[in-house]
This record gives C-alpha cells, structure tokens and sequence, in this order.
C-alpha cells in the first residue's frame, strides 16, 4: 500500500458531520491518501507519517466536484443559437437536431477526442465524478455508440434516446418511442447505468408524462436506473412522474408547484438544479431557496451541452446558484459535491470522510468562500495523488 500526507490545507471541506458545521470544516488540516481513498483526515500536527508528502502551503481543499448532469457526447457548433437567444428568441428543445446532425457524421475518433477533451476541462476546473448522457445519436447505432464512448471515461453513463423526437421520426411519435423502449435500448443497456426522458410537454419535440413514463418503466424493467429531464420549460408532470417510479433525480426544476415541492420533500428524489442553463437562455432561475427551506435534497451540475449550457464550469453553477437562487456558498458547494453524491446513489464521493475515494480538489485561496467571491477566476483543480 502506498499513503500519502497532503498538508498544509489551510481550510479542509470534508462534509463530515463530526467536524465543524455542516460542512464538516477543519482548519490547519491535513489527510492521508491510501491506494486512492481516505484513510485520515485531522489537524497537521496530528498528522501520521507517510510515504509522500504534498505540501498545499495554505490552500484550501474541498471533496472533488461531483458533475451529475452533463451531454458531452457531440459534435458540431451551436454558438449562433446562443446568439439568438441573446436577442430574445426563446428555447424548445428544437435545436437538438442541429447536434444529432453533425454528431451522426462524426468518426468514432472525432467524438472520442472530443470527449476526452471536454472531460479533461471539467477536470482543470476540479471536477473527478462525471456523468454523461447520449442524446444527440437518436437511433440505434449513434446512441450505441455514445454511449460505449462515454464508457471508456465515466461508469456513471445515461441512455438519454428519449431527448427529442428526432426529424425523421415526427410524423410517427409512437413509433420512434417503440424504437427507445425496444431495439434502441436492448443494445445500450449493456452500456449505460441510467435511463432519461426529457419530459417536457412546453416542448413539441420532447416526451408526454405517458410517453416518459413508458420509457423509464422499459428502462426499469431492464434493470437501469431513472433520471428525469422535468419541469424545464413550464409546469409539468416531471417531477410528479420521478417521485412515483423512484428516480434518484429530477433535473431543470425551474418550475414547481407546492404539490411538487412537498413530493420532493417526501421521497429520495434529489431536485438537480442546472443554473448555466438559465444563464444561457435568459430563462427564469429556479429557487433554490423554496427547494432547501422545504427539506428537499439539492444538486447542482453544469448540464454541459452544445445548446443551452456550453460550460463546463462547476464553480460558475455555485456562483450562479449563490447570486441567483437563493443559496449561501455552503449549501451551493454541499449541492455540487455532496447533493450530486446523491443524485447518482454515490457514498464514495462527495465528501472527504475516511474510507472515500481520495478526489481532492485545491483551490489557489484560503477558503471555499473564494469559488463564488472571485467568480470567472479559475482557482480550482484536481489533485492528482
């Protein structure tokens, strides 16, 4: 076994209750990696000795940001949509088949590098757990193969073939959903963890409740796990439907009724919150607020996509969180690490407790209170132990 002492941590985020606040802060800290998990956390001067030592010379470290909500696999540029909407013109989901064109006609190589190339981003920026949906193949071999790229970088892989109704399939809605809740998922199962459904009835390209609902009880059946696409555009069954089939997330959430909110806080389902979506359709925020008043379990995650969230940036979502929805940066850094943790039915990330994978994340500042306080600097990275 080889350890390793990483000290010299001047503010420690563990989100380990048995220290101090709900953040479970240590301050002059230091821990000790062992063969890729935490095997001691505590102040420097208790420190054990090890095989290395990592000196962080005052910085300050905070459990690894944990991205549960990210379409990585595409190809193709939709940067004068975002233009577009700048201007006012609104979202529907229709520009989705700008990337399934172009993702479609892109090598195997072309994707892998440019996945590979995006994950590598979201790693600069401090993030070591991501989850990746298909959604921009749309049949059978193009969703197949997303998502056994996605699987060479991630286990937390989403078949998302329920996204929108692709362009050739419009005329026959029920067909295209026969096609997702059979060949289509017989041969990305084998590939994914999850299965998602864009339940959006505001959109005309996206799923009914009925339609959703028959998609996530195929993928149930075929012993995948459920996530939701809800609640994006305008009120909606989303959330309804993610309580009653037992999906560990419900994403967007922008627009809730109380009914939902209390069905929330009565079930497991975390409410995922994607502020760079709003940043970048000039849509309302959620309130996050309302959402942790109420009891409910938060995450944040970028949604990285071509369309409404080109970012990858987990410190621009707690920002965005922070100025926008309500939250103070405690409860927005606990969403992006420990909140996402949940999202994906995660105990090993998210906080920094012994016996967690070792996914540090050092920021160039004292305190974590520096993530939304010095917004666009780029003060987080990995920790390669």
């Amino acid at each position: 076994m080889t350890a390793t002492l990483v000290t010299g941590i001047g503010e420690l985020v563990t989100n380990d209750p048995a220290h101090d606040g709900p953040l479970g802060l240590v301050h002059d800290a230091a821990l000790v990696a062992t063969d890729g998990r935490v095997s001691w956390v505590g102040r420097s001067q208790d420190a054990p000795d090890a095989d290395r030592r990592v000196d962080l010379e005052g910085r300050a470290v905070v459990p690894g940001f944990v991205d549960s909500h990210s379409h990585l696999v595409f190809a193709g540029d939709r940067s004068a949509e975002f233009a577009a909407r700048m201007t006012g013109e609104p979202y529907d989901g229709g520009g989705i088949a700008v990337s399934v064109e172009a993702t479609r006609a892109a090598s195997d190589d072309e994707l892998r590098a440019l996945l590979a190339r995006r994950v590598a981003e979201m790693r600069a920026q401090g993030t070591t757990t991501i989850e990746i949906k298909s959604g921009y193949g749309l049949d059978v071999t193009h969703e197949e193969r997303a998502l056994r790229l996605a699987r060479e970088l991630t286990d937390e892989t989403t078949f998302l073939g329920a996204h929108v109704v692709p362009p050739e399939a419009r005329d026959d809605r029920a067909a295209y959903v026969d096609l997702v809740v059979g060949e289509m998922l017989t041969a990305c199962a084998p590939h994914a963890r999850w299965i998602d459904v864009f339940c959006e009835p505001h959109s005309a390209h996206a799923f009914t409740e009925e339609e959703s609902r028959r998609v996530l009880r195929a993928g149930l059946d075929a012993g995948l796990l459920a996530r939701v696409h809800g609640n994006q555009l305008g009120p909606g069954p989303g959330v309804r439907l993610a309580v009653e089939l037992g999906a560990a997330s419900v994403d967007h959430c922008t627009y809730l009724s109380d009914d939902d909110v209390d069905a929330l806080c009565g079930s497991d389902t975390v409410a995922t919150l994607l502020p760079g979506v709003e940043f970048s359709t000039r849509s309302p925020y959620p309130d996050a607020r309302r959402l942790l008043d109420a009891g409910v379990t938060v995450a944040l995650a970028s949604d990285c996509n071509p369309g409404t969230c080109y970012s990858s940036s987990i410190p621009l979502a707690i920002a965005l969180a922070v100025r926008e929805m309500g939250m103070t940066p405690a409860e927005a850094l606990q969403a992006a690490t420990l909140g996402s943790a949940r999202s994906l039915r995660r105990d090993d990330v998210g906080h920094l407790r012994v016996g967690a994978r070792a996914d540090l994340t050092v920021l160039d500042a004292p305190s974590y209170l520096h993530i939304p306080y010095r917004v666009g600097v780029p003060l987080a990275r990995t920790l390669d132990l």
